[in-house]
């Protein structure tokens, strides 16, 4: 089992940064394949990003194209903790945050493919 716990979300002005984390215990964090998702008001759940690795050594981000160049997603593996840089951030960022896990070898884009959740973090920009 793997518990995943948010942190770091907010209310922002437009054009603002947020940093998210997202804390994992449990099961070995270093090989996860980590993603982070997002949901607002009315609508499903959708991918912002993900990071994997095949040999805790080299790994490898996506992201989606609306924050492509706006957010950054990282993590440090002696802290079990992953992050996500959110700069720039626009009005239709709003939303409840996700992290989530899973153990593959591939990239994992959509919240069916990933076995562990967090409880979610409110991020709110103002326009």
């Amino acid at each position: 089992q793997v518990q995943l716990v948010e942190s770091g979300g907010g209310l922002v002005q437009t054009g603002g940064s947020l940093r998210l984390s997202c804390a994992a215990s449990g099961r070995t964090f270093t090989t996860a394949t980590m993603g982070w998702f997002r949901q607002a008001p009315g609508k499903d759940r959708e991918f912002v990003s993900t990071i994997r690795s095949n040999d805790g050594r080299t790994y490898y981000a996506d992201y989606a194209d609306s924050v492509k160049g706006r957010f950054t997603i990282s993590r440090n593996n002696a802290k079990n903790t992953m992050y996500l840089q959110m700069n720039r951030l626009k009005p239709e960022d709003t939303a409840v945050y996700y992290c989530a896990a899973t153990y593959s070898n591939y990239a994992r884009y959509a919240a069916d493919e990933y076995d562990y959740w967090g409880q979610g973090t409110q991020v709110t920009v103002s326009s």
